[in-house]
């Protein structure tokens, strides 16, 4: 059996989880484990002194629990996805789809994954998507420019000097191109490995 694990990073709002679902579609004996199902409770979540809560750092993830469940895949793929109501082909290789703004950042997780792709959108874009979307709870004023932004520059740097193995990807792009070109490179990655398990 072999596995590969595929990181989709990104900006907020730069369309991390509109590619991950599309190449779970794509990509056989695949699924998806999402960061922004870790957050804390809000309560938690400390503020800074404007009242900002500080959402856009690890601390304010349950990253313990995120990489228990990417521990689980790891000894039981098979098992995984059929806990998670999916059935497994035949095909003996495996790959798990990790999706989250600071996958990178942290480095248990980003030591383990194969493949890393970061999408990327300019200020005025991020700003007008992030302000369409409805948020729990919502942001208050001038949260975007305040804390979202500057964080998002903040952990892109800490993330550029942590690993120096990621494909950016213009988020501006049309969701076939992107996940036309990312799908080539995984299924070349699969390939490969598939190959090795033939003459190994």
């Amino acid at each position: 059996m072999k596995t590969i694990i595929v990181g989709v990073g990104g900006i907020t709002n730069g369309g991390k989880s509109t590619l991950s679902q599309s190449l779970r579609q794509q990509i056989p004996n695949s699924c998806i484990i999402a960061q922004d199902s870790y957050f804390k409770e809000e309560s938690v979540v400390p503020e800074d002194s404007r009242g900002f809560k500080q959402y856009d750092t690890l601390d304010a993830l349950h990253m313990d629990a995120m990489m228990s469940d990417v521990e689980s895949w790891r000894r039981d793929p098979e098992w995984f996805l059929r806990q998670r109501g999916l059935e497994p082909t035949r095909d003996p290789l495996f790959v798990l789809i990790v999706e989250g703004f600071l996958i990178f950042n942290h480095r248990p997780l980003n030591a383990l994954i194969d493949k890393r792709y970061f999408m990327e959108v300019p200020y005025d874009v991020c700003k007008r998507r992030r302000s369409s979307r409805v948020y729990s709870p919502p942001d208050p004023p001038g949260y975007f420019d305040g804390h979202v932004w500057p964080m998002y520059l903040k952990n892109r740097r800490e993330m550029e000097d942590v690993e120096p193995r990621i494909v950016f990807l213009d988020g501006q792009k049309s969701k076939e191109e992107l996940l036309a070109a990312v799908c080539k490179d995984v299924f070349q990655e699969m390939e490969r490995l598939k190959g090795k398990q033939l003459f190994s």
